[in-house]
């Protein structure tokens, strides 16, 4: 999967997923650091790419709906310790992300909420 890490990531997470065969880049790595969340779903769209981030903004469907993205996925973890972090990042990453491509997902140690585009066919 493509994915883009925000900078409220660790640029080490890059690559541990690219050892778990995802394409990773970063937004500090793009010259994205400091860019609003706008501009940096812009980058990450028109670069096919899933953001994962842990700013909750992200997960407002009225500024990022479900379908006209990649993929957004907010890691909510109990601890914001980095190994707590990496360790739910990674966790998610080994499952199908296929399964939410397009969708807006929120990734929280106990549970994982999935918020899918409109069907087409209502």
């Amino acid at each position: 999967m493509k994915i883009k890490l925000d900078e409220n990531l660790s640029r080490h997470l890059k690559s541990s997923l690219l050892q778990a065969g995802h394409d990773a880049t970063t937004a500090f790595g793009q010259g994205l650091a400091g860019k609003s969340d706008e501009e940096l779903a812009a980058a990450a769209r028109d670069e096919g790419r899933m953001v994962f981030t842990l700013d909750v903004e992200f997960a407002d469907l009225r500024r990022f709906p479900p379908g006209t993205h990649p993929g957004i996925v907010v890691f909510r973890p109990r601890s914001m310790g980095p190994l707590a972090v990496h360790h739910l990042i990674l966790q998610f990453a080994s499952t199908n992300l296929d399964e939410v491509i397009g969708c807006t997902v929120v990734v929280e140690p106990d549970r994982v909420r999935v918020r899918r585009p409109p069907d087409p066919d209502f």
